[in-house]
């Protein structure tokens, strides 16, 4: 794809504002010095706008905007459940998370895991969430993000790579967190912007001229199965002739009432590049707009990121448009994923510099925000820990400075060594799955059962891998998202099981417990032994209702168990908050109100 002069000059300004807003907010005020506040939390001064413009730029980067309008063009809309199940998602961190976080004045996660259970899990979960960050997280942001400069202008990968984290580099190291916050407003400005450029072009293309929205109705109207929200388990989309399941990418109702939950409340509850914009907020009132401010963004973000993907396919499918069809073609094969760079090379000399901006924004902001909180694990949760307890405020935001720096190099030395792999994204976002339930789990017990102990959040820890392993190797067909369901479940009876254990009154014969163990055990053979017992019956998981009832009796088995511990004592350290904390203002139901509203609305018209 070619860029004009006047494309570059456009990204140039867009680069120099970004890096003049970053350093103009981060100047010191005369006589005082910045601390670990100012530097982790934006000393704890952030309004709405910026936590949730925040949000986004963090969430949204390249690999995802890629990635979800190839997955457009491969199965259509219902890829847009991520960022419409995520909307709901962040209401519900919103109401009945945040109170808690923000009333115990934590700079991280790992913080929180201290104040409920003890040293040993929130040690575990920091070295776990560091590990992550850098070989992980970053590294995948870093690859994906250079993969797609290469792929659309053709930029080498190891520049690609060494382009990217300079520019984050240069705006954020020295600010920390209000940098990053306060530019990522501009870079959700510039999201909006490319991303109703690139649809606006692609949709009036579909229409023949005759304006997006008429292309948006001629899609409707021309591909209805690309708008089917809610797939059936025998659902399938062809690519390069071969026919492949779309019920495994999105296991039906699952999408809606099963495992995506649990991915959903660990990313936007759990993750401390996520909830730390949250934690810097002015107070909670200014946090959940914030929040509810993010969630109507992802409402609206299936617009910017798949639409394009089906307006491909229309084009390819409908129309045989020559020039996509070439741009979308390598090895002789069709990459799905190559749809949007496809349809951003058609956006106008000038505007194009402004989708490319948005791209970059996209990228350098997860980069930013992933080292700023790799930095804060590190420095409150390992360094001012085990190292230097009596560090000085201005040491611990050095050190952050340090730790920024570190993360990022190891993220620039190891991510060239990915270039071989294949799908690397659909993997990492598979096997961390493998550990999503356990962190759910603990931190929902932690808040809501005040019984759970340290020992059940370790076993709980430990328990998740083998269990993921087990059913990845020995059961592959249960897609990834029922997956997560079932060990979700599973760990909740851990939790329960063990923290009844560890009471010092235990005996093994009381009869409740063996109840809760007999649910168990009933949950595994219902759940595990599901597709042979009950084909055929309403209960068979080939369907949406068998699947709802069998979620529902999931659920109801926990709820029984939950029920039956009611005689255990209480964990010395349980959360100890008022009801009155999660009240939240008119403003806040309305909004929340309007979102759930949208996305019913959304699933009611696409079903």
């Amino acid at each position: 794809m070619s860029f004009s002069s006047i494309d570059i000059v456009v990204f140039c300004i867009y680069a120099l504002i970004i890096i003049g807003i970053a350093w103009w907010v981060s100047r010191k005020k005369e006589g005082v010095e910045q601390d670990s506040t100012d530097y982790f939390l934006a000393g704890k001064s952030l309004p709405w706008y910026a936590i949730g413009a925040s949000l986004i730029a963090s969430n949204i980067s390249a690999e995802q905007i890629i990635g979800m309008s190839g997955s457009g063009f491969a199965i259509g809309m219902a890829i847009a459940a991520y960022e419409l199940m995520a909307a709901v998602t962040l209401l519900l961190v919103a109401k009945y998370l945040l109170p808690i976080y923000l009333n115990k004045k934590i700079f991280t996660m790992p913080q929180f895991l201290l104040l409920r259970y003890d040293g040993r899990v929130r040690t575990s979960l920091a070295v776990f969430w560091l590990l992550l960050y850098v070989f992980v997280n970053l590294t995948t942001v870093m690859f994906l993000g250079a993969l797609a400069l290469n792929t659309v202008i053709g930029i080498p990968f190891l520049y690609g790579i060494l382009g990217l984290g300079t520019f984050a580099l240069l705006y954020s190291i020295y600010g920390g967190l209000k940098a990053v916050a306060y530019t990522d407003i501009i870079q959700v400005i510039f999201l909006v912007i490319g991303g109703i450029l690139v649809s606006g072009v692609a949709l009036n293309l579909v229409s023949g001229g005759e304006g997006a929205f008429s292309g948006f109705l001629t899609l409707i109207r021309e591909v209805p199965g690309k708008f089917d929200m809610v797939f059936d388990v025998d659902s399938t989309y062809m690519i390069n002739g071969e026919s492949k399941s779309s019920y495994m990418d999105l296991p039906g109702i699952s999408v809606l009432i099963g495992g995506m939950w649990i991915a959903n409340l660990a990313y936007w509850g759990c993750n401390q590049y996520i909830t730390q914009r949250a934690l810097a907020a002015k107070n909670l009132t200014e946090a959940r707009k914030g929040v509810a401010f993010a969630a109507f963004l992802k409402v609206i973000m299936p617009i910017f990121v798949v639409i394009p993907g089906v307006a491909a396919f229309y084009l390819v499918d409908k129309t045989g448009d020559a020039n996509i069809i070439n741009a979308m073609m390598s090895d002789g094969l069709m990459k799905p994923d190559k749809s949007y760079p496809a349809m951003l090379s058609l956006v106008p000399a000038g505007l194009k510099g402004v989708t490319f901006a948005a791209l970059i924004g996209a990228i350098i902001s997860s980069l930013a925000s992933m080292m700023n909180s790799t930095a804060t694990i590190f420095t409150m949760d390992i360094y001012h820990k085990f190292i230097n307890k009596n560090s000085t405020e201005s040491n611990l935001v050095k050190v952050g400075r340090i730790t920024s720096f570190v993360a990022l190099a190891i993220a620039c030395l190891v991510t060239p060594a990915l270039e071989g792999f294949d799908q690397m994204f659909q993997y990492i976002q598979e096997f961390s799955g493998f550990v999503t339930p356990a962190v759910t789990v603990i931190f929902l017990f932690g808040m809501f059962w005040s019984k759970s102990t340290s020992n059940a959040a370790l076993w709980v820890a430990v328990l998740s891998i083998p269990i993921n392993a087990f059913f990845y190797f020995f059961v592959p067909e249960v897609p990834f998202i029922d997956r997560m369901g079932f060990v979700f479940i599973v760990l909740c009876f851990a939790m329960i099981i063990v923290s009844w254990i560890d009471k010092e009154d235990f005996k093994w014969r009381n009869q409740n417990f063996l109840i809760i163990v007999g649910c168990l055990f009933l949950f595994i053979i219902m759940e595990g032994g599901n597709h042979e017992m009950f084909d055929g019956t309403v209960l068979s998981m080939d369907t949406h209702i068998g699947k709802t009832l069998i979620h529902m009796m999931s659920l109801m088995f926990v709820a029984v168990a939950l029920f039956l511990s009611q005689g255990i004592d209480y964990d010395k350290k349980a959360i100890d908050i008022s009801k009155k904390v999660y009240k939240s203002s008119k403003q806040f139901n309305t909004m929340a109100l309007i979102i759930v509203v949208l996305v019913t609305l959304i699933y009611i018209i696409w079903w």
